[in-house]
């Protein structure tokens, strides 16, 4: 099943209050209850590298974003995608000297595979979703945390989540090669790029005044909505 998705029409969706109503009033079926829309954020440009078919390569494309549980959504006039939750390898609140945004990685291996009728294990894609307000990116994090431990990749177990995770929840970890291991050039540049923009929101500050949040710096979470 494809990870990212060219969609015509948003998905149905609830709020949190009309799910606890229709919950309480026991249906026959919670299956057939909609998902709820944990946020919603109009006026968000987003970029994609590389970019969907259709798209121009660095063109930020301004819309409507439904961080719903069952997908995070964009919507559009002509151009508009669901992804699904285990694509979204990395998510962050970045603040780096681009301007702040949400940084996403998405891991379309599966997808790819699929479609070529290979294994191809590098296949990745950045989202950048820009909102109007940079106070809205607190907001559209949670929600997308929150949802993003709602899918949990079947493909990792808990043991390789513990010990091999891209970002984990005592800090950031980009390698988890043994000692034995070197990461190749453009692995170490992908590595320098992010940790210019990610930093460990749960770091205690210098006592010298050294260190805290700077221009740059990031709050992440991985696939599972660790923070």
């Amino acid at each position: 099943m494809a990870r990212i998705t060219a969609i015509t029409s948003v998905p149905p969706f609830i709020s949190p209050e009309e799910h606890q109503t229709i919950s309480a009033s026991t249906p026959n079926s919670f299956s057939d209850i909609p998902p709820i829309l944990r946020h919603h954020e109009r006026g968000v440009r987003v970029t994609l590298d590389p970019p969907l078919d259709g798209w121009t390569e660095g063109e930020a494309v301004e819309g409507d974003l439904y961080v719903i549980e069952s997908a995070l959504v964009f919507s559009s006039p002509g151009r508009a995608f669901q992804i699904e939750y285990p694509a979204i390898t990395l998510h962050a609140v970045s603040r780096s000297e681009s301007g702040p945004s949400i940084y996403c990685q998405l891991d379309e291996s599966a997808q790819d595979a699929q479609e070529d009728g290979e294994d191809d294990a590098s296949a990745m894609r950045e989202l950048s979703i820009i909102p109007q307000d940079a106070t809205s990116l607190e907001p559209i994090f949670e929600a997308l945390s929150h949802c993003a431990s709602l899918h949990p990749d079947p493909n990792v177990s808990d043991e390789d989540d513990l010990d091999d995770a891209f970002v984990a929840a005592d800090g950031f970890e980009t390698f988890a090669g043994n000692e034995e291991e070197e990461l190749s050039e453009v692995g170490r540049a992908a590595l320098e790029h992010l940790e210019s923009i990610i930093y460990d929101p749960f770091a205690k500050p210098d006592t010298n005044g050294v260190g805290g949040e700077h221009e740059g710096e990031a709050e992440s979470a991985d696939s599972d909505g660790k923070e």
